[in-house]
């Protein structure tokens, strides 16, 4: 009849403990993460200004108009 993979149940791990295989890399996560919002912070930094001057620049060219 149909067999079942061992891979896609596998076996417990005898003391009584659910297995930790696929519980993922959650530091390496939490890590990923707070390096993204530095790097948005110091990109937000460093642009901002240009950004907004630019910003209001295209403003007043429309509502000069």
């Amino acid at each position: 009849m149909f067999r079942t993979p061992s891979r896609a149940f596998p076996p417990p791990s005898g003391n009584g403990e659910p297995d930790d295989a696929e519980r993922g890399d959650v530091p390496g996560w939490v890590l990923i993460t707070l390096m993204t919002a530095a790097l948005v912070v110091l990109i937000w930094a460093v642009a901002g200004p240009a950004l907004t001057h630019l910003f209001e620049q295209a403003i007043s060219r429309v509502g000069g108009l």
